[in-house]
């Protein structure tokens, strides 16, 4: 089931997307059928077609032909807030993943695990309803089909060799003679055959014959078994979005009148040509089955109305023509064109046009290679590690690029994927300020966004950052309670509702590095802090999401102290130092009372395209 949630959380992004787009793309179809409603039906026909393809045929396909092609250039000014603009309405659910705390998303819950179960579940069921029920009608036409008998000569086969010679069939249609009360209509898809009632000739003369068999032919002339067929697949796999059925209707509509269109301007009499419909209807039950292409198709008055209406039908003219070719090649080459450009930073870039402005809210922002890089800091032995969010800014100091993507991305340290050799050993000093005044109280949620927005425009003016995002399955841990229960000390209430009332609470992340032989000793002293804040603290220590799962809802004070010397990956693998402290995960179980439980999870990452190393400002 946890699988199956990772599964969940990693593709619902995309398929929200795919939705959208294919919806858009539908609507777009509709009003451009709307435009041309005077003219020819085949125009309306081929446009709901390409609707109805559009849910086979995810845009992030030809994007990711376009990423593929790119060069990766650097996007600025204009082209880029028109490059975020356009992926923000493309792909809105997408988007919406990215910022989202990762730690947060990961691991699903038991309650939304069992959601996700339940909407699997469902889908399939209905999948599986939809092909029983195709099945079930093609079948029983199957049954009847085997029984008919082929049909040599006559004059229902003499006036289908005419009428092929006349619609431009090259392959001669064998007709085969039926004794059910199907419809006449053309079977199959890459061999197209004709079944034909017995009897029905009899109420039929010579030119209503002609009619209903040429508005057969063009059936096979127009392919339209196999576009019935595709369609048939989109209901299938879609069963669930009322646009895929309402365009399945659409498509039988216009595919009727459009052979009806053909039938008429090939010179036969409209009065014949209602009269031969009407007949058929008389003596035929429709087919069950949209893949089977029958004469008496779609709503039969509406048809009437249409044939006997005697109104002639525009063709395209240039301008639509014009506006049809242009729709059509936006199509294709606009995915492309985006994945070319796919590559410049995905979050990275300024935007001038976000809908969190930062130009007066921020006063300064800066960032600069850290003391530590020089040569008389070099052989430093102890130093400090400062990362700290506040009312007044964000203050880094001695920190890697990565941890600050981290904290400007609100992801960890193993969705950042790439970079240079320096990128996690360099050190650098960061600083943005706000132009309110400086306080004591933490930041509000949206400074935070404010701080976040500036930390990623910094990253992309000073270290030209580039990347796109890729799913990948990652080492993920679940923060539990131990077996011998937790061993927090709560923090005093008159405190802790401070704290609480005062906004969102973040652990102070002031790490001592300490070396002490080959290890390095870590301190995290808190106080007030809930256990989601602990689990994303553990997040950034351990580089990689954790969950809390467990169930403290209180706010604690505690100290935890262990050694990098022997961290391990599991509860099995900690083991104490050289130095005496215990490793992350000993140090919790016998420190706090806690445990860390490793799982594998489908996880969005961060992939570097290009960074460069800041220099003094």
């Amino acid at each position: 089931m946890r699988v199956l949630s990772s599964l969940w959380t990693a593709i619902a992004p995309a398929l929200g997307d795919h939705l959208w787009q294919s919806t858009m793309a539908a609507l777009v179809a509709g009003l451009l059928t709307l435009l041309l409603r005077k003219n020819h039906a085949r125009a309306r026909y081929w446009l709901w077609l390409a609707a109805s393809l559009k849910f086979l045929v995810p845009c992030s396909w030809l994007v990711a032909l376009g990423s593929w092609l790119a060069w990766r250039p650097a996007a600025t000014g204009a082209g880029t807030a028109l490059y975020f603009t356009i992926e923000e309405v493309s792909q809105p659910f997408t988007q919406s993943s990215i910022i989202a705390p990762a730690g947060t998303s990961v691991v699903s819950s038991g309650g939304l695990d069992m959601l996700w179960s339940i909407l699997t579940t469902v889908w399939l069921c209905g999948v599986l309803a939809v092909l029983w029920m195709w099945y079930m009608r093609l079948r029983r036409i199957s049954g009847e089909i085997d029984q008919a008998v082929p049909l040599t000569a006559g004059r229902e086969v003499e006036c289908l060799r005419r009428l092929e010679c006349h619609v431009g069939i090259a392959t001669r249609i064998k007709i085969r003679l039926s004794q059910s009360t199907l419809e006449p209509g053309i079977f199959g898809l890459t061999r197209p055959f004709l079944v034909w009632p017995e009897g029905m000739s009899e109420h039929l003369d010579d030119a209503q014959l002609e009619a209903v068999i040429a508005h057969e032919l063009w059936h096979v002339r127009r392919r339209d078994n196999l576009a019935a067929a595709l369609h048939m697949i989109v209901e299938a796999i879609f069963w669930f979005h009322p646009l895929v059925w309402w365009l399945g209707a659409r498509l039988l509509d216009e595919r009727e009148r459009a052979c009806d269109e053909e039938v008429l301007e090939s010179g036969r009499e409209p009065q014949i040509y209602a009269e031969s419909i009407l007949k058929v209807c008389e003596f035929c039950v429709g087919s069950p089955l949209p893949c089977v292409s029958g004469v008496t198709g779609a709503v039969l008055k509406k048809r009437m109305v249409h044939i006997m209406s005697q109104h002639v039908v525009r063709k395209l003219d240039f301008t639509r023509r014009l506006l049809l070719s242009a729709v059509a090649v936006a199509a294709i080459v606009a995915p492309i064109v985006f994945g070319v450009f796919h590559a410049t930073p995905t979050r990275a870039q300024s935007e001038e046009d976000n809908a969190i402005s930062t130009e007066n809210v921020v006063q300064s922002a800066t960032i600069k290679p850290s003391k530590l890089n020089t040569p008389t800091y070099a052989g430093t032995k102890t130093h400090m590690i400062r990362m700290m969010f506040g009312a007044g800014g964000f203050d880094a100091a001695n920190v890697t690029l990565r941890a600050l993507m981290q904290e400007a991305y609100e992801v960890q340290a193993s969705q950042i994927v790439g970079g240079p050799d320096w990128f996690d050993s360099a050190a650098f000093d960061a600083q943005v300020k706000l132009r309110q005044p400086e306080t004591n109280a933490p930041p509000s949620k949206q400074q935070m966004e404010q701080l976040r927005h500036a930390l990623q425009t910094l990253l992309a003016d000073r270290v030209k950052l580039v990347f796109h995002t890729q799913t990948q399955n990652l080492l993920t841990y679940s923060l539990i309670v131990a077996e011998n229960g937790p061993k927090l000390q709560p923090a005093p209430s008159g405190e802790s509702d401070d704290i609480k009332a005062s906004g969102p609470v973040r652990i102070g992340r002031q790490e001592m590095r300490m070396q002490i032989g080959g290890d390095q000793v870590y301190g995290i002293g808190a106080q007030g802090v809930s256990a989601n804040d602990f689990a994303q603290q553990l997040s950034r220590q351990l580089g990689t999401p954790v969950v809390n799962k467990t169930g403290l809802k209180g706010r604690y004070d505690f100290n935890l102290h262990w050694s990098d010397g022997n961290t391990g990956s599991s509860e099995s693998e900690a083991s104490s130092s050289n130095v005496g402290e215990p490793s992350l995960f000993t140090a919790l179980q016998e420190q706090l009372g806690l445990k860390l439980k490793s799982e594998k999870a489908l996880m969005q990452v961060l992939v570097i395209d290009r960074i460069e190393k800041p220099t003094e400002n």
